[in-house]
């Protein structure tokens, strides 16, 4: 726990809790809370990693396929509702940095009872759309049906986790990091005995990486409803229209970012599949490698959210900059480190985890390309932070929405010419096009700070 975590104000009776601007921000504070953060995100990342080496080991490369192209959907299906995570940190931290301890937690609460609902209609379209969602990809018939099978396995999982979400983002948007991490690793740890037992042991294959993750998720879930208890207490207007509308309009544009970006790794994914069945299931491997990397620096720019949040809702535009400054220059220096870690263990661990000859090769070619993605994605990752932070949905929509049309075209050029080379190439410009996208908002997004009222989080 932080040093201040035992001060939260949905847990004093006092009427003037703690507020942030009255004390100054420093890399030991950035670092208190990022690295629990950080290895709550490495614990997130692991479920695609043990996903992939268990299917790695004790399947073909059609196996491992399917479990990439499944993935990708289900990554896709649920990420299109990551704004219960995202707006639930911006709105938790500003409600906490005006002081509105009850709006705290409310917007806990509307989070859990949207994501529930949501996740029931999953599950009740799920039929309909499991028709058409591995459609559009390239790859065979036999991956696809393996893929249907994860699909039919995993998707009673999606009530779990959607309100999972809103217990993610409420806990960052309250400092609450180190019982963030507690919470990943009961999914995680979980997620990866259910795989070894299902796979290994019962030989379901696919379906049986899908079932082990859908049952981690609703363990997950009850033990995360205990963390948040506190914050199920003295909730008020959960449906007043007023607030639920303003908190479906801040989460349109946030969607249309989500989806735009998610379309981004779907297109890589097939981008693959159209190469072959081994070059899709390398590239599977490859991507672990980036996931890791983008959850785990992801821990600096939660900081950057949660305190841009709360800085938006005292109005000080000094601690804003403070926090970009910070949790960036720290950001960096770690994604340094990662870049070079991959350089030099990605081989070993790709030999290690990839029974596959073909995919195997396929993967070890390709490291290189991979392991810039750490630095190269490092600028877009933070400005994410910020934006999501002080709820800017508008450039975080707009930045999107341009990097996806200009990736596709980017990819459509290089892959044309160069093969995996030029998809792998065209994912690493797609980092600088998000980079420099939102980097064009960054001076509307200080000015606002001074103009945000107090109450701008309710």
């Amino acid at each position: 726990m932080t040093q201040h975590e035992d001060q939260l104000p949905f847990q004093s009776a006092s009427p003037k809790p703690q507020r942030m601007e009255d004390t100054t921000l420093t890399r030991r504070n950035v670092m208190a809370l990022a690295i629990p953060v950080m290895l709550a995100q490495a614990a997130t990342a692991s479920t695609g990693v043990v996903d992939t080496a268990v299917m790695g080991l004790h399947g073909t490369k059609v196996d491992l396929g399917a479990v990439g192209v499944a993935a990708v959907v289900m990554n896709f299906l649920y990420w299109a509702f990551g704004f219960l995570r995202m707006s639930t940190t911006g709105l938790t931290a500003q409600s906490n940095g005006a002081s509105d301890l009850i709006e705290v937690n409310s917007v806990l609460q509307r989070a859990l009872i949207t994501g529930a609902a949501l996740g029931v209609a999953i599950i009740c379209l799920s039929p309909l759309l499991k028709l058409g969602v591995f459609q559009p990809f390239s790859a065979s018939d036999a991956v696809k049906d393996l893929a249907r099978d994860y699909w039919d396995a995993r998707i009673w999982g999606a009530p779990a986790v959607l309100m999972g979400y809103g217990i993610t983002g409420w806990l960052l948007g309250t400092g609450r990091t180190g019982q963030l991490l507690i919470f990943q690793i009961v999914m995680n740890g979980t997620n990866a005995g259910l795989d070894i037992w299902f796979v290994a042991g019962l030989d379901w294959g696919p379906a049986g990486i899908g079932a082990g993750t859908a049952i981690s998720e609703w363990v997950a879930l009850a033990f995360g409803l205990v963390i948040v208890r506190k914050g199920l207490k003295r909730g008020t207007g959960l449906f007043d229209r007023t607030k639920l509308v303003a908190l479906f309009n801040a989460n349109r544009d946030i969607l249309i970012r989500t989806l735009a970006l998610l379309f981004v790794f779907a297109w890589f994914v097939n981008s693959g599949a159209g190469l072959g069945t081994a070059t899709l299931a390398g590239n599977e491997v490859l991507l672990q490698f980036v996931s890791v990397s983008a959850f785990v620096l992801d821990g600096f720019a939660f900081v950057a959210e949660k305190e841009i949040g709360e800085a938006y809702g005292a109005r000080n535009r000094r601690r804003l900059i403070r926090a970009m400054r910070l949790t960036s220059e720290i950001a960096l220096v770690c994604a340094i480190a990662m870049s070079a870690l991959y350089f030099l263990t990605g081989g070993p661990i790709i030999n290690a985890v990839v029974a596959d000859a073909e995919a195997r090769q396929i993967a070890l070619q390709y490291l290189p390309y991979c392991a810039i993605i750490p630095v190269a994605g490092l600028a877009c990752w933070q400005l994410d932070g910020f934006f999501l932070g002080a709820t800017h949905g508008k450039a975080l929509r707009n930045a999107a929405v341009f990097t996806t049309l200009a990736y596709v075209a980017t990819d459509l050029i290089l892959r044309q010419q160069f093969g995996n080379a030029g998809v792998w190439s065209a994912m690493l410009i797609m980092y600088g096009y998000r980079a420099a996208s939102l980097g064009f908002y960054l001076p509307s997004l200080i000015r606002r700070v001074e103009q945000t009222p107090k109450t701008a989080a309710a």
